[in-house]
Order: C-alpha cells, then structure tokens, then sequence
C-alpha cells in the first residue's frame, strides 16, 4: 500500500494511532486538521495531537478555517484516497468524490447506531451494552454513508468514556488496517445503512454536564461513567461545585430525590428516584480528584440530610 497516496484528516488524540498506522503503511502526503486553539487559563496556542503527529514525521500539514471554502489545495494534491477519523468539520462533497478509491471514514459506533459529534458519551450514557467502529464511505449527510466494515466491543460497568476512548481508537487503527487492502482492490462490501436503526451522539451541551437525581441510580451512574475524564460530570453541595469521577449504585430506597441518604467509608449516597447512587470519587472545586474517603476526612460537618441542587 505504500504506492497509495493518502490524504488523512483528523484532530484529536482518538485520531493518532490511525495516524500513524498510515504512515507506517501507507503514503500519506498530506494531514489536514483543525486549526492551531488556545488552551487553558494562559491562553497557550497548542497544536492538535494529529498536527504534532504530521510535524514529528515531516509531513505537510493543512489548517483550513473552513474546509468547505478552502479545498482546492486539497484537490491538487490529487490523492488516491482521503482518510478521516474525527476531524471536527462537514466535508465538501468534491472532495468525498474525486480521489479514485474516494473517502473513507472511521467511525467511534456501530452505524447506523449514534451518528454524530459525541458517539463515545452517548453509548455510554443511553446505557449501551456494546459499541464498536465502523468504517464507511463518505457522503454528504451525517454519517450515513454506506458501511464497508465493523467491528464491536462490549461495554461493561467497569468503563468510562476515557476507557472506551482507548479501545475504541486502537480498534479503528486495526480494524483500518485491515480493511484497506479491499478498499484498493476493489473486493470491499458495501452495505446501505438502515434508517429505521438511526439513533443520534448529538455533542454533550454544558447542561447536561450537572447531574439530576430525578433519574434512576443506572442512569446517573451512566451519566457520571459517560462524562468521565472528558467533560466530568457535576453537583452542586452548599455552594460549591464538585465534579464527579467515578460512583456505584448502593441500595437504599428511601429519601427524596437528592437528598444525602447516606455516609459511608468510601462514599456519599445520594437518593435517586429509585435507590441511592453512592459517589466514591470526586474533584472539589480548586483541588486535585480524590477519593470520597479523603474528603469527608477533611470536612467537619455532617452532611446527611443535605440537599443536592
């Protein structure tokens, strides 16, 4: 495949190893991301994890502020095949339809299951029990082009967002590798997704960041499982905004919705509207993430019978 003239276009972290996968197999002449972004309280301008992957192996890389506008450049590169995994912009028809072995996608989900922006929170805050990557041919519409290859993992309680991130990105990066071989000999399925199937990872909006305990215990727990480490979910306790890592549903049936029902070694049990969640990891505003033991050590009132806003 070093013969194949790649074009590949992503962004963040979950796009590094088929990043680099490609580099290793392919000959990519070209990385197009997103633009260079300011990042924390001092503003610093920090390149995506996918430009400082292009920069590290001596490939050109492309920043368009609006691919939509500005992909000529793109197209006289004259590409056999454009990659993308999560590049963060809608893509010009043009440039799905020119290279010869056209454009290709890796996707976080098992389309037509959760297209979209956030595929990796939403499987795992509406309870999925399995997700998985699909690789499929670009088209115009949100993730609706049709499926050349998939491949599933199952989500157990023990995940959160960062974990699924992890397996999810080396699974593409494999998953890829494999099937790029029939992509360029031109024996790949192509299988139409079912649109009676489609569900939507719309991205997460800040509001559904803080947590409601009108919910069941499962879904809070889902919900503090799906935000974590990436945005973290939170509560608000006498005024102070806490976020929240990592809980366990306890069993405990009675109290009002948010209501502290109970204190443990490890944990805080807070009312849902069927049992208590217990949280059990948590990062205070202005501190470091800690167990729920080492902070109720540090506080000196009680708090059972507080209310979470």
């Amino acid at each position: 495949m070093k013969d194949k003239k790649v074009i590949f276009m992503g962004t963040p972290e979950f796009s590094v190893p088929v990043l680099e996968m490609l580099i290793k197999e392919t000959n990519v002449i070209m990385v197009v991301t997103q633009p260079d972004s300011y990042v924390g309280r001092h503003h610093t301008l920090t390149y995506s994890p996918v430009k400082q992957v292009a920069i590290d192996n001596n490939i050109e890389v492309y920043q368009p502020e609006k691919i939509r506008n500005e992909y000529e450049y793109i197209l006289d590169k004259n590409p056999d095949i454009i990659i993308t995994c999560a590049y963060g912009q809608i893509i010009p028809s043009i440039l799905l339809d020119t290279p010869k072995y056209k454009a290709i996608n890796v996707h976080a989900s098992l389309l037509p299951k959760l297209r979209g922006g956030s595929p990796l929170h939403r499987a795992i805050i509406d309870g999925y029990d399995k997700t998985g990557v699909t690789i499929m041919y670009m088209a115009p519409g949100m993730d609706d082009g049709d499926i050349i290859t998939q491949e599933e993992i199952k989500i157990n309680d023990e995940d959160n967002v960062g974990i699924i991130h992890d397996k999810l990105s080396v699974l593409g990066r494999d998953l890829l590798l494999k099937t790029l071989p029939s992509i360029f000999d031109g024996t790949n399925t192509r299988t139409k997704q079912d649109e009676s199937e489609v569900t939507f990872a719309y991205n997460i909006k800040r509001e559904e960041e803080k947590l409601d305990f009108n919910k069941t215990a499962r879904e809070v727990f889902n919900q503090i499982r799906g935000l974590y480490p990436f945005p973290t979910a939170y509560l608000e306790l006498k005024g102070e905004v806490i976020k929240v890592c990592a809980s366990r549903i306890g069993d405990t049936k009675k109290g009002s919705c948010g209501e502290i029902t109970s204190i443990y070694k490890d944990g805080i049990g807070i009312m849902c509207s069927d049992r208590e969640i217990i949280l059990t990891r948590i990062k205070p505003s202005g501190k470091k993430e800690m167990d729920v033991k080492d902070y109720l050590n540090g506080r000196k009132d009680n708090l059972l019978g507080e209310k979470i806003c």
